[in-house]
């Protein structure tokens, strides 16, 4: 069942996001350019996955599994740290340089679209990269 749920919720987030013109990186660079031909649309669509963020974690808190009955466990990290604020500048930069990000991706990827493809690709290497350089700097790091 856990499998189905999975695909069931990943079919609505991306017919969400086909549905809303997220996948069109022209939609998401014009809501980046607020001083040329703005579109505020991309506003609206985060503010509704962000109002269901709240409401979704809110409950998450209080429970201890699944509604499938599988283990609830949230991150217990809240330090804002080199990584954090590294990963979320390489993240935003290639956001806003492409108007593509992983969701939208995987989406338009999946619908043939061949800028997509190269983004997915791009995407995958970066992943690759920092694992690397994750279990390098992880092994020459001093230890206390």
């Amino acid at each position: 069942m856990s499998r189905i749920s999975e695909f069931v919720v990943g079919l609505l987030f991306g017919l969400g996001l086909q549905l809303s013109g997220m996948t069109d990186p022209g939609k998401v660079l014009a809501f980046l350019d607020p001083l040329g031909h703005w579109d505020p649309s991309l506003a609206l669509v985060m503010g509704g996955a962000i109002a269901v963020g709240v409401f979704a974690f809110a409950l998450a808190k209080k429970r201890t599994t699944s509604f499938l009955g599988g283990t609830l466990s949230l991150p217990k990290a809240s330090q804002i740290d080199k990584r954090l604020v590294l990963g979320s500048l390489t993240f935003g930069a290639g956001w806003g340089l492409a108007g593509i990000c992983p969701g939208p991706g995987l989406v338009s990827m999946a619908s043939g679209e061949p800028k997509a493809a190269l983004f997915v690709g791009a995407m995958l290497a970066g992943m690759v990269a920092f694992e690397i350089i994750d279990r390098f700097t992880l092994k020459r790091a001093p230890k206390h």
